[in-house]
């Protein structure tokens, strides 16, 4: 009989052979050198379950129940030769293709367990007619051999370091896996779907060309012109074809992006890579880059943004048929020119899911370009590190670190990526003096009545805080008109803020704004005067950046001042205002290389124990903690618990969309989501307002939150949303109950 795997809308049925051997060699084609057997061998049987009857009968009747996924895993396991120790690689990808890669567990899980000790258990439950045998009558079924096994196996072993290799087999298998779940997904959607389309095309070469013109028509007249010239001559020029990270530590003002797209286009030519790849923290930041290279580059180098504010639609056929293909290119990054976050790139890797992990493969061949790379959160150092340094190691891949204020990661190189060779690309700091337009003071404790009247005396003026409630608080007491900035308003609201700011900057307009830190980074502003309350250095320093960038006044002014606040003991901000304080006190000049230097050489000192923990060979699942004793076997690897408690962003918080009724675009997708039809979530993002799970309870609480059964909650009472300073649980409660 045929056995088929897929049926399509008008009747057509793929067979399980031709989807077997259409996905093993799209895999194959995806892989490395170093792991393509596996990568081929784990796709060609990774759906030989569809050979029981059961699943014959699923294809015609949803009614009947049948997993098949376990079933090339406990037939690897089976016929796999004692001595393969890739046999907990092949099955972890085969039994997880469709629900993610499973925590390992241990020998005495039964068959009901979830993890694969307990999945390869059920040999016994795939009898009669879920007996899946009959798949050797078209597949022979191959195990690795040992010329297959020992270029990675030497890999594993190059290491003396049992947590090392544990770290490396994880990659390894999640490598796999990708290759195996992307391969899947198209082919099954090539077959279901002839006509999709998806992936962008560009020219590196032609993008290089477009970028080296404009950089020489910059004018090199003024000092400051010049020394900017000179420094982005110097990281050009130290460029190395044969190092896995680059370290591009240029000031403020300097041109770091610019200079960093021409080392990665020139690096893309020079190299043949197929993708550049930015990785942002703040989608603020991400919105102005893509802007300027999608006017710069145009149809020559497309760019895919991959981030929660970006929304693909359009209202003509042929623009909803391009937006279709935009998200379906999102899916697995098939681009040569991404931008994405922080958080969508390392959740691209350390997660279980085959969402998430379809892109990992296609970071192979690569230039990934990490700006603001010391706003990697401190525990989680020793995982992005290590990612970034496999992905270079292995996949044949460069990076780039770009920030103003560089941390010296030398330590943590040698320490987590012995194998991996770095170079700094500016060595001489000459020039960085130009840079300097601005004064920092330490004005010591104080009140914020008195920030506030400091403010209203200055030309304009920027006050940066470290919490949202102080924010609000400090702006009811300034005078004059005043602006508000922070995570309590939509992302739509702080935009149509930030440009009403600049303009005003720009006519030279007396003016305060009141912000949180999300001003800090990404927001191009020019303020004469910056106000920044005590925090971490790079904090300060990022600040700064907001004072006399352009240079218009002689000199600007940044005042760091204390207030009463209290910080919940042992917190990382504790920490890092206690350190700065110290250097405020030795320091004359805080933007020095020695300054910043002790700054966070002090911050990896102090966590050196939970940055070095925090490994997934370390992790115990049972505690939720990494407190594992003994040496872990590639069986009992926690892959799905382990990316549980990845954070790279707190997972405490819920979005509430905020009906804006000003915003007629706004209002007419909360109405269509009020009729229940959540394709508008993503537009919806920009309207919307994270907020933790005690606020939602409280708001929930007071009957103000409705999801119209979708399960997006909609603020309902727009009296707790101010058009000044956003989402406010308090201002309207009285008059609500009223």
């Amino acid at each position: 009989m045929e056995y088929y795997a897929h049926t399509r809308e008008d009747g057509e049925r793929q067979t399980v052979k031709a989807h077997l051997i259409g996905v093993s060699k799209l895999a194959e084609d995806f892989s490395v050198d170093l792991l393509k057997p596996l990568a081929k061998k784990a796709s060609l049987y990774h759906d030989i379950g569809k050979y029981a009857l059961n699943f014959q009968k699923r294809l015609d009747d949803d009614k009947v129940k049948f997993s098949h996924a376990a079933c090339g895993a406990i037939e690897y396991k089976i016929l796999a030769d004692k001595n393969d120790c890739f046999a907990p690689l092949m099955e972890y990808c085969i039994a997880g293709h469709h629900t993610g890669l499973m925590d390992g567990g241990t020998g005495a899980d039964n068959s009901d367990s979830p993890t694969l000790n307990g999945t390869l258990k059920r040999a016994d439950e795939y009898t009669g007619d879920s007996d899946y045998s009959a798949y050797a009558t078209e597949i022979e079924f191959a195990t690795l051999t040992q010329e297959e096994i020992t270029p990675p196996l030497n890999e594993l072993l190059s290491t003396k370091d049992p947590t090392e290799r544990i770290e490396r087999y994880a990659f390894f298998t999640k490598y796999v896996f990708s290759c195996l779940t992307d391969a899947d997904f198209l082919d099954t959607e090539v077959f279901c779907n002839k006509n999709v389309e998806r992936g962008m095309n560009g020219d590196f070469e032609k993008a290089l060309s477009i970028l080296n013109e404009r950089m020489k028509n910059m004018r090199s007249e003024t000092k400051l012109q010049q020394a900017r010239s000179s420094i982005q001559k110097q990281a050009i020029d130290h460029c190395t074809k044969d190092s896995h990270i680059s370290v591009l530590d240029m000031p403020t003002g300097s041109g770091k992006t610019l200079c960093s797209l021409k080392i990665a286009l020139e690096k893309a030519v020079e190299s043949g890579k197929k993708h550049i790849i930015y990785v942002i923290p703040y989608t603020s930041i991400i919105e102005q880059t893509a802007k300027d290279f999608e006017e710069m580059f145009r149809d020559v180098l497309p760019v895919l943004q991959h981030h929660s504010n970006y929304s693909y639609d359009g209202t003509t056929e042929e623009e909803k048929k391009t937006a279709e293909k935009l998200k379906r290119t999102c899916e697995n990054w098939d681009a040569p020119l991404i931008i994405t976050t922080s958080v969508q790139f390392f959740q691209s890797i350390y997660h279980y899911k085959g969402s998430a992990l379809r892109k990992l493969h296609n970071l192979r061949d690569s230039v990934i370009v990490f700006d603001e790379i010391h706003l990697i959160p401190t525990e989680l150092l020793r995982p992005c590190l290590k990612a970034v340094g496999y992905i270079t190691k292995y996949l044949n891949s460069e990076a780039l670190f770009l920030s103003a204020t560089m941390p010296d990661y030398s330590k943590l190189f040698d320490k987590f990526l012995p194998d991996v060779n770095y170079n700094k690309l500016v060595t001489d700091r000459t020039n960085f003096k130009y840079f300097k337009k601005c004064e920092y003071k330490d004005m010591g404790k104080t009140t914020l009545e008195t920030i506030a009247e400091n403010a209203s005396r200055c030309k304009n003026a920027l006050i940066v805080v470290n919490a949202k409630k102080t924010a609000a608080e400090l702006y009811n007491l300034v005078q004059g008109e005043k602006y508000h900035l922070s995570a309590n308003m939509t992302p739509a609201h702080r935009s149509r803020v930030i440009e009403v700011v600049r303009n005003k900057l720009e006519n030279g307009e007396h003016i305060t704004v009141v912000s949180t830190s999300l001003v800090e980074a990404g927001v191009d502003l020019d303020f004469n005067t910056v106000f920044r309350q005590l925090s971490g250095l790079d904090s300060i320093l990022q600040a700064g950046g907001r004072c006399n960038p352009e240079g218009k006044d002689d000199k600007g002014y940044v005042y760091v001042f204390d207030i009463d606040e209290t910080y919940r003991k042992g917190s990382d901000l504790a920490m890092r205002i206690n350190k700065t304080k110290g250097l405020l006190e030795k320091y004359q000049d805080i933007t020095s290389y020695d300054c910043i230097k002790e700054y966070y050489d002090g911050i990896f000192d102090f966590n050196q124990s939970r940055i070095a923990e925090n490994s997934i060979a370390k992790y115990n699942e049972q505690s939720n903690s990494f407190d594992r004793q003994g040496l872990m076997s590639p069986y009992s690897i926690p892959f799905r618990s382990y990316a549980m408690q990845f954070e790279y962003i707190s997972a405490d918080t819920i979005s509430i969309v905020i009906d804006d009724p000003n915003d007629q675009t706004c209002h007419e997708l909360v109405e269509t989501l009020r009729n229940g039809d959540m394709s508008v979530r993503r537009a919806l993002q920009k309207y919307s307002v994270s907020v933790y799970m005690n606020v939602f309870k409280d708001l929930y609480s007071q009957g103000v939150l409705n999801d119209h059964g979708t399960g997006i909650f909609i603020l309902e009472n727009q009296s707790y949303y101010n058009n000044e300073t956003g989402l406010n649980t308090q201002a309207a409660m009285q008059d609500y109950f009223i």
